[in-house]
């Protein structure tokens, strides 16, 4: 039987094996099931952490959060370059979408789901005064 929690540091995660970035499977790891949560850390300048793809028969909607460096992110065919702490959602499966390191050590979080499958535990009025991106 899995724990019921776990804290550990990243560098006691193993990565997955021959991957050219440290891919460590968070969702593997942990053994979560409602969501993918996997970490890429570059080695190199130019290293690819996800290699261009749609998610049209998973209907995936997915975010990554660059935690450290610089990624360049290619979204249907525009590129959009990402410094630390910054935030990309692609909510829409259908969009091409790629991920490269431009710096050694960039650190990025993908999350990702279906849609209709999250069931937010959070009250509606708490963010009624927070604006939506349109």
């Amino acid at each position: 039987m899995p724990p019921r929690f776990a804290v550990h540091r990243l560098d006691e995660i193993p990565t997955v094996p021959d991957a050219d970035v440290d891919w460590h499977p968070l969702q593997h790891y942990f053994g979560l099931n409602t969501f993918g949560a996997n970490l890429f850390i570059a080695r190199n300048a130019g290293d690819q952490l996800i290699a261009e793809h749609d998610e049209s028969e998973s209907a995936q909607q997915e975010l990554y959060l660059v935690l450290r460096g610089a990624v360049r992110f290619t979204f249907d065919g525009e590129t959009r370059d990402a410094p630390a702490i910054s935030v990309a959602a692609v909510p829409e499966a259908s969009v091409r979408r790629a991920a490269v390191a431009l710096e050694p050590g960039a650190t990025m979080l993908a999350l990702g789901s279906p849609p209709g499958e999250y069931a937010s535990t959070w009250r509606p009025s708490w963010f009624e005064a927070v604006p939506k991106l349109h």
